[in-house]
This record gives structure tokens, sequence and C-alpha cells, in this order.
């Protein structure tokens, strides 16, 4: 059997250490600058998938509407939700969160799209859930186990939006 990593001493010692760190120790494995600035990515991508959902809930019009819209408001406020744990999370590991307006459009990854008709709306909605589900995707991947607790939420987060993507292209087939 092998041996524990650090010895008690040891343990106390580099906690002390840095104490301003807060929960980043020396045996966080990850790149910190570039988790940080993957997590203002996913953020950004985030806040416009709030923007989006929240319009095209109100813009929402047709025959099946109704419900379709009200599908609308429950995706904008679980997208506003993995904001807030992306931006507790980027706090937590010392970064700042940005919601800069003006650089939000840049920095995500999906796009802020309206449209005409309801078929389109979930068209556009479907394309952001599948650009998300291949972002997060690829940040659990490249996380490993370098930061266990980041990578645990986007797998969380993942899921949700693997959800949102299977609702869009249920929506999508039933206005066929």
């Amino acid at each position: 059997m092998s041996e524990f990593l650090s010895d008690v001493k040891t343990l106390r010692e580099n906690a002390r250490k840095n104490i301003k760190k807060g929960p980043v120790t020396d045996a966080y494995g990850a790149d910190l600058p570039k988790v940080i600035d993957v997590l203002n990515q996913s953020l950004a991508t985030e806040l416009v998938c709030v923007l989006r959902y929240t319009q095209h809930h109100f813009a929402a019009k047709g025959l099946n509407s109704e419900s379709v819209a009200a599908e609308f408001l429950v995706h904008a406020k679980e997208e506003q939700a993995h904001a807030e744990l992306l931006a507790a999370r980027i706090t937590q590991l010392g970064g700042d969160a940005d919601f800069g307006p003006d650089s939000l459009s840049k920095r995500a990854h999906s796009e802020y799209e309206t449209a005409e008709s309801l078929t389109e709306m979930i068209k556009e909605n479907l394309i952001a859930e599948r650009i998300a589900v291949s972002s997060y995707t690829e940040a659990i991947v490249w996380l490993g186990d370098g930061d266990p607790t980041t990578r645990r939420m986007l797998e969380g987060i993942l899921a949700v939006e693997e959800e949102h993507a299977d609702d869009m292209a249920n929506l999508l087939a039933s206005e066929k």
C-alpha cells in the first residue's frame, strides 16, 4: 500500500502558506488562469442563452406558442442558475466573474439570435444547446483530474444542457 501523499505536518504547513488563495492549494492541478478564462467564456455563453430564451419567451406567437414560450422561460431560468454557479466558482478560484455587457457576445460560444417564427426560435435554441454540449464536453475532458470540483460542476451543467437540446429537438419534431 502506498503512503499518503503528505504527512500531517506538511499538510498543515502547506495550508498556512498562501492562505489568501482560499481553496486553491499546492494540490490544485489545473492551469488556474486558463480555467478562469474558460469559466468566464462559459458564463458569457450562459448569459447570452438567458437573454435569447427570455426574448423568445416574450416573442413566441402562434397556435403552440403558449407551451413553447413556457418551456423557453424554464430554460432561461436554468441558464441563469448555470451562470450563477459559474460566477461563484470563478470567484471561489480567486478570479473576477466578467458580466461586462460590451464583451459578452464576443466571449460567448453561442450567439444571440432572434427569430420570427416559433420553429426558427426552436432551431436557434437547439443550435445554441448543441454548441453548449460540445463546449462543456471539451472543457470537462480538458480539465480531467486537474480541478475535480469545477469538472463536477461542469458535468452537472452539461447534463442540463443535454436535456435542453433534447427538449428543443422534440419540440422541433412536433412542429413538422
